[in-house]
Parts: structure tokens; C-alpha cells; sequence
């Protein structure tokens, strides 16, 4: 599995894994997973970045039309919502940057794009909360975008096992490599 990964041109994304997602998982090892691929894009200068769902208060993106975001009860997901903060696993050090979008991508409504070009990130490496949401809607949405993919299979969940299974073992591999953690730091850690 060669993702041929290079420091400069690659970033982790680290999706929806706030303290209100995290609530709803079913896997004490999930956190710890998630933690060693940070420690490894750390350790190998590869920028981490942070993504958190997020409204204003009021949520005038959240559309009552929208089957997701219109069905949240009031004020979730907003600035003063305590749910809202990334789980203390996974707090950013200085200088991290943390994105805040408005939609289930992690494009939708935020500025990902403009941080990642700044950067000259050409190569994703996707985790986060859930696999059939913001994995699977900032997978395509990169794929279009143009950049390379890899997404670690185990730094993401959903909670559906099946639809989990289906996505990282048949979905994925048509836009995206698809490694371990664990396979992923081997890569990392060689450079």
C-alpha cells in the first residue's frame, strides 16, 4: 500500500470528533486509534487539521428542510453548546488549525480549501465521526477537488458496522487508498 506520503503535501484531517459525536461511540479503542495517527503525523511534520461541525447562534445555515441539521433541537451544535468542542483526546496543539464547517463535508461552509492550498496540501488522509457522514461526503467532494486520498479504515466510525464495512472495504478504493492505522504510521514514519 503505497500512499507515498511526503510532509509538506500531506495533511490529517481529524473530523467531527467533538465531545457530543464521541458520546454516541460504541468503541473504547476507537479514541487511542485516532490518537496514535496524530502522534504519527506529528512525528513525521505532517500538519494535523482539526474539523468541527459548528453554527451560529440561532443556526441560520441549518435549513428546516434539511433532514439532518433542521431535526437538531435548539441551540446544538452552536457556540455556547458544550458538545460542540473537540473531545480532550484529541486537543489541538498550538498552532493546529481547527476549520468549522456548516455541512456534513468538510468543505461545505468552512475554509478547509483555502487553509490546505495555503499549505500546498495535495494529499488528504481522512478520520473522523461518522464513515457515512463527513468521511464519506468530504471523500467525494475532495476526489473532485483533485487531491490524493487515503483514508484510515480504523480512525473512522460509524455507527452502523455494515454500512462502516461496505464504505472502507468496497466504496472507498474506487477514489482513495484505504490502510490501517497502523499501516499508515509504518508509511508515515518512513517519510
Amino acid at each position: 500500500m503505497n500512499t507515498n506520503v511526503t510532509a509538506n503535501k500531506s495533511a490529517l484531517l481529524v473530523m467531527d470528533v467533538q465531545k457530543g459525536i464521541v458520546a454516541r461511540v460504541q468503541d473504547d479503542d476507537y479514541l487511542p486509534r485516532l490518537g496514535r495517527a496524530i502522534d504519527a503525523a506529528r512525528g513525521a511534520g505532517i500538519p494535523v487539521v482539526y474539523v468541527v461541525v459548528g453554527f451560529r447562534p440561532g443556526r441560520p445555515e441549518a435549513s428546516a428542510r434539511n433532514k439532518v441539521f433542521g431535526a437538531l433541537p435548539p441551540g446544538a451544535f452552536t457556540e455556547d453548546d458544550p458538545n460542540v468542542a473537540l473531545h480532550p483526546d484529541v486537543t489541538p496543539r498550538e498552532g493546529e488549525v481547527v476549520v468549522t464547517k456548516r455541512r456534513v463535508s468538510a468543505f461545505t461552509g468552512s475554509d478547509l480549501e483555502v487553509v490546505l492550498r495555503a499549505q500546498g496540501i495535495t494529499h488528504l488522509v481522512l478520520t473522523g465521526i461518522a464513515t457515512s457522514g463527513v468521511v464519506l461526503s468530504t471523500l467525494r467532494q475532495a476526489a473532485d477537488l483533485d487531491y490524493r486520498l487515503t483514508v484510515l479504515s480504523d480512525a473512522c466510525y460509524d455507527p452502523d458496522p455494515e454500512v462502516h464495512r461496505v464504505l472502507t472495504e468496497k466504496v472507498f478504493r474506487g477514489q482513495a487508498e484505504v490502510e490501517t492505522v497502523e499501516e499508515w504510521v509504518k508509511t508515515a514514519a518512513a517519510g
